[in-house]
C-alpha cells in the first residue's frame, strides 16, 4: 500500500529552547467519508480515505444496522473514494437509534454512535479457548513497530484482529473506533472468523471502543494503556476479556482471565 499519498506536507517551526528553525513535516489527510445505504444517505464520517468499504461494513455492524456480511447485497465505492453505497437487509430499530439517540463518543475523531446504552441485546460471550502470555507480549511489539503511518505522521491508530492460526489483519485511522471499524469490516469482507481471535488496539479502553468487541464477539481485547471503569464494567458484563498496560512481558488483565493461560 503506498501509505505516501494520504501524506499532507507543512511548513512549520521547530522550537528548541529558544530557538526556532523553520522544517519541512508532513501531516495526515483526513477526508469525510458519505455512507449510502439503499439509496439513503445515512451518515457521513471523518477519517483517512483508506479502506473506506471495509469501514461502512464495520461501522454498520458495530451499530447493528447489518447483523450479517452475507445480509450485503451490493457495495460499492466512488471513484473519488468518498462515497460507500451499500444495498443490504436491515436492522430498521438500529438505523433508527443511529440518527435519534446520538451520542459523542470519547474514541478521538468525532465519533458517533446511536447504540451504546442497551438498546442492543448482545449474549455473554462463552467462547472458550487460551492464549498464552508471551503471544500477547510478541503481537503487541509487533503491532507498533509495524505502524507505519503512525512513524510519518504521530496522528493515527491501529487495531489489529490477530487469529489463532497466527493470521493477522491490521488497519490505521485518524480515529481509534475508525480503525476498529476498518480492522473488523476487512476480516467479515474476507470471511475471516472472528469469535476466536484477539483484538489489539491503540489508546485506552473505553466503553465504546468494548462495546465494538462486544458487538462482534471478539472475546479478547488488548491495550499497552488502561481501560476506564465503564470499560471494564462493559467488558465483565459481556464476557470480554479485558487487558489493559500489556507492556513487554508484563499486562493487566482485568477481566475474564480464563482465556489466559497463566
Amino acid at each position: 500500500m503506498d501509505n505516501q499519498k494520504y501524506l499532507k506536507k507543512v511548513i512549520i517551526d521547530k522550537v528548541s529552547g529558544n530557538e526556532a528553525v523553520e522544517f519541512d513535516d508532513v501531516t495526515i489527510e483526513e477526508s469525510r467519508l458519505n455512507l449510502y445505504l439503499n439509496g439513503e444517505k445515512a451518515i457521513s464520517m471523518m477519517c483517512i480515505p483508506i479502506d473506506q468499504d471495509a469501514h461502512a461494513i464495520g461501522f454498520l455492524m458495530s451499530e447493528n444496522v447489518i447483523s450479517s456480511i452475507d445480509d450485503v447485497e451490493e457495495l460499492t465505492l466512488s471513484e473519488d473514494g468518498l462515497r460507500v453505497d451499500i444495498k443490504a437487509k436491515i436492522n430498521e430499530g438500529s438505523l433508527e437509534n443511529l440518527y435519534t439517540e446520538k451520542t459523542l463518543v470519547s474514541g478521538c475523531g468525532g465519533g458517533v454512535t446511536g447504540n451504546v446504552a442497551g438498546s442492543v441485546e448482545i449474549p455473554f460471550n462463552q467462547v472458550s479457548f487460551q492464549v498464552k502470555p508471551e503471544t500477547i507480549s510478541t503481537e503487541v511489539k509487533k503491532f507498533y513497530e509495524e505502524s507505519e503511518l503512525y512513524k510519518l505522521t504521530g496522528c493515527v491508530h491501529k487495531a489489529m484482529i490477530y487469529l489463532l492460526d497466527g493470521t493477522t489483519v491490521t488497519s490505521e485511522d485518524i480515529g481509534r473506533h475508525n480503525a476498529i471499524d476498518k480492522v473488523v469490516g476487512k476480516c467479515k469482507l474476507k470471511g475471516l472468523d472472528t469469535t476466536k481471535s484477539v483484538l489489539f488496539v491503540s489508546g485506552r479502553l473505553s466503553s465504546e471502543m468494548v462495546t465494538k468487541a462486544v458487538m462482534h464477539k471478539v472475546p479478547i481485547i488488548v491495550s499497552r494503556t488502561a481501560p476506564t471503569y465503564l470499560g471494564v464494567q462493559t467488558a465483565h458484563k459481556h464476557g470480554v476479556t479485558l487487558i489493559g498496560f500489556a507492556r513487554g512481558k508484563r499486562m493487566n488483565l482485568y477481566t475474564h482471565q480464563g482465556r489466559i493461560d497463566v
